[in-house]
């Protein structure tokens, strides 16, 4: 008796630990088949980050987004400590949510300044298809109220449209703001019908990509180009 006992207890103890073996193997085989998240971008980012590249579609510039609920009202827009500037309570206005530090949203729009700044210093062109992506979102306002300096850098992305498909497009010739090998476009008029593409050689890496879209032109169709500027 004594030893049946003893042998169920070998057997019972074996089980056990494979059960516990194949529960680990699971639980590593599973761990290993999920992928590691990328960091998060700092707030900041190098302005390299900005650079325009033809990774996919870019909308035009848009108006700057402001909180859809109750925001602080105008007078009692003050920091913890110090003052405002007066152009700095108008990048406020209408913007900073309800019991939010009016400072930390001031931060924002000055980082905007920041990466505006620096882009356009090493590489205007960058700047422009940055805001015109909206890889350097909220740049409008900032631009408007808190680095006035860098309007002409706005003034051309707001001239400028993204990646992509555009309908009833303005007659004109247009640059291109990459510096890819894959940019191709297309103009069509109403019936669907080509009525200029480019470019007409593969471009190479560096050089000047234009489109000429014709008048009458009902939709202008772009991949790899990143953003268009007038030339």
């Amino acid at each position: 008796m004594y030893r049946r006992s003893a042998a169920a207890a070998v057997l019972l103890a074996a089980a056990l630990t494979l059960t516990a073996c194949s529960s680990d193997d699971g639980k590593a085989g599973a761990e290993a088949a999920v992928k590691p998240k990328p960091p998060a971008s700092s707030s900041v980012p190098d302005p390299a980050d900005a650079s325009p590249t033809p990774s996919g579609p870019a909308a035009s510039v848009a108006p700057d987004a402001k909180p859809t609920g109750p925001v602080v009202p105008d007078p009692k827009l003050t920091p913890k400590t110090g003052s405002f500037k007066d152009n700095e309570k108008k990048y406020l206005s209408g913007r900073v949510p309800e019991k939010m530090d009016p400072a930390a949203v001031l931060q924002t729009g000055e980082e905007a300044c920041q990466r505006v700044e620096r882009t356009a210093k090493r590489d205007k062109d960058a700047a422009t298809a940055a805001i015109i992506s909206g890889e350097i979102k909220g740049a409008k306002d900032a631009i408007t109220h808190l680095c006035p300096e860098q309007k002409p850098v706005l003034t051309a992305a707001e001239k400028g449209f993204g990646d992509g498909s555009r309908n009833a497009p303005a007659a004109g010739t247009y640059r291109a703001l990459t510096q890819g090998t894959t940019c191709t476009w297309e103009a069509k008029g109403k019936d669907g019908s080509v009525l200029a593409s480019g470019p007409e050689a593969p471009p190479k890496a560096g050089d000047r990509i234009t489109a000429t879209v014709p008048g009458g032109a009902a939709t202008f169709n772009s991949t790899g180009c990143f953003a268009w500027i007038p030339a």
